[in-house]
Formats: structure tokens, sequence, C-alpha cells
């Protein structure tokens, strides 16, 4: 497509996420239209369509993707149900923006890259939205220039206010600690090779059987250690920031987003109360470059190396917080495709 056409989009997945993709690419970005939209709830899915002009409901991706309105694809439905709506996009050689995870394993993850690399080119761009946040991208520009010299250390921060219903030990890393494990493969350019978890006594504010806090060690190929303390039902807020130690100093992001303000004898700020409200603003620019990417007729961003190598972590570390040991993260060799 030329870039002055506009992109149509069939969403797939119209939970929490999706409907907030639904309305961004309706109501924030430009360039773009919601032309489909796919969930197995048929009610739910005609009735978000009805509202939006030339918009067409399906429960099946394949027949949305087969409508000749669409030129790309955003997949939020549940991580297992990804490989086989990326499969059927590679099939189309549609474009694609996936929500973390890529798939929830790295076996999956790995199919899935196999498949992008059969195409011989690109077409996935994977949702670790952070990497879009203002912030992190001040602090990734600052590493890069190395401003403060060589990166030793990073220290992480990830609070949340509570955990849903059923929320688990394993899901404590596979979807709280993997925007961790991405933003520390981005911000070093490192791939991390080992895992610790350490579990401290947890909070009676966490339900029955969630060890919480933890804390989370990384170890690179390039030789930094990174703590991340994970804190789920922390109570207050969302708190999300990252402490970059370098030879010549430091720099921190997240401790003091939005107003800082003193007033009578009280002195502080609001925190967010959620992801949603923090990202909201990155998760508005993701879409927009990919949008702007796509009618480009290029992909950018999170590659399908970048999902498959998080997944890999997050095996590891599930695996490093039931058996209380160091654990080696097992990587494939990285292809051409994705250097």
């Amino acid at each position: 497509m030329t870039s002055h056409e506009t992109l149509g989009v069939a969403v797939i997945g119209t939970g929490r996420m999706g409907a907030d993709h639904v309305r961004r690419i309706n109501e924030v970005i430009s360039g773009a239209r919601v032309a489909a939209v796919v969930d197995i709830d048929a009610a739910r899915v005609k009735h978000l369509a009805d509202g939006i002009e030339g918009c067409t409901a399906y429960t099946d991706p394949a027949a949305a993707m087969d409508d000749p309105g669409v030129d790309a694809v955003l997949i939020a439905s549940p991580g297992p149900a990804h490989e086989a709506a990326l499969l059927d996009a590679f099939a189309r050689d549609l474009p694609v923006l996936c929500e973390k995870p890529l798939t929830p394993d790295a076996a999956s993850a790995l199919r899935v890259l196999e498949a992008e690399q059969a195409l011989g080119h690109r077409r996935v761009q994977v949702g670790f939205m952070r990497r879009y946040d203002a912030d992190y991208r001040t602090l990734k520009s600052l590493l890069d220039q190395g401003t403060y010299g060589r990166p030793l250390m990073l220290h992480n921060k990830h609070r949340n206010p509570g955990s849903p219903p059923g929320f688990t030990n394993a899901m404590m890393v596979n979807d709280s600690l993997v925007h961790e494990i991405d933003v520390t493969r981005w911000l070093l350019d490192q791939e991390i090779t080992a895992v610790r978890v350490l579990r401290p006594a947890p909070t009676d504010n966490a339900p029955e059987g969630l060890s919480d806090p933890q804390l989370v060690l990384f170890e690179t190929a390039g030789g930094q250690v990174v703590d991340t303390e994970l804190f789920v039902n922390c109570g207050f807020g969302y708190q999300v920031s990252c402490e970059a130690v370098c030879e010549g100093g430091t720099a921190r992001i997240g401790d003091d987003h939005g107003v800082f303000s003193n007033t009578a004898g009280r002195w502080g700020g609001a925190i967010t109360p959620g992801f949603v409200e923090r990202f909201e603003e990155a998760y508005d620019r993701q879409v927009q470059r990919w949008v702007n990417a796509t009618r480009r007729g290029e992909i950018e961003g999170p590659s399908c190396w970048d999902g498959y190598a998080a997944a890999a972590v997050c095996e590891a570390g599930v695996r490093a917080q039931t058996t209380g040991e160091r654990v080696t993260v097992e990587l494939v060799e990285r292809p051409a495709l994705y250097r």
C-alpha cells in the first residue's frame, strides 16, 4: 500500500487490551481504521463492530484476514491463541502487531520465529510497549551514547496495587517480570544468560499460595547483573522504575512520574493506579509507530527474536522460582534476519 492510504486493521481479541486498541485506532492515532474485529464472543464482537463505520465482526481470525479491507493485523487475544493467528497472518504475508507474549513458551515461539524466517522478511512487531515510553527511551538514549560510561548494573522495581484473582507464581514471571526481561535486553543490548529468584517472607496482603514479593537476579552475556523487585500486592498503586548504574554515573527513571508538590505541611505526588494509565502514551506511540512503518512497507520495533528470547528467559525464571537455584537460559543461535 502507499503511505497515503488508510491502513485497514483487523483487531483479534476484544477483551481489555483489544478493546482499548480498537478505541486507540478509532480515536487517538492517525493513518489507520478498524476494518474488522474478531472474538469468540459473537455477541460482543457484533456490538463492537456495529458502532464502527465500515467494520465487520468475525469469530474466526483467518476469515477476518481474508476480508478485502484488511491490510494488517493486531493480535490482542490470549497468549495460547497467538501462534495459530500468527501463522495465518504469515500465510497471507500480512504485517502484525502482536501483544506480548509472542507465544506462551519458548518452543512455540521458536516455531513462529522459524515460520517468519521462511518468509525471508520480518512481518511481526511484538508489543513490548515500554520501549515506546518517553522515560525509557531517554534512558536508552543515554546508555547508547555512553553518557555515564559503560553500564554495570540495573535496579528495577515493578509494583502493582493488587493481583487479579487466580494470579500465580508463574504469572509473576510470565505476566509481570517479562517487561523487565525485555527492557533489560533492550537497554543493555545483551542477552540474559541466567536467572535466580529469591522469595522473602510474603506479605499478608498476598492471596494464599502466592509468594509476593520476589527478588529476581539476571546475569547478562556482557557481565552485567540486574535485580528486579516484583511486588504485585503492594496496596498503594502502580510503580515501575529503573536505575542504570554505570562506570561514570547513574540514571534513574520512574520515581517522580507526574507532578511533585509541596503544600500545607505535606509533600508528594500521585501514584498511577495501573499499567494502562502509566503507559497510555507508550501504547499510543507504539501503535502509531507500527501504523506509520506498515504504511511505508517496513517493520520495526521488537521482533520475533525478542519475543522468543523473552519466552526462554521466562521459562528459566519459572524454573528458578520453583527450585530456588540459578538457572541458565538456553537460546538457539540468533538468525541473520534478526541481527
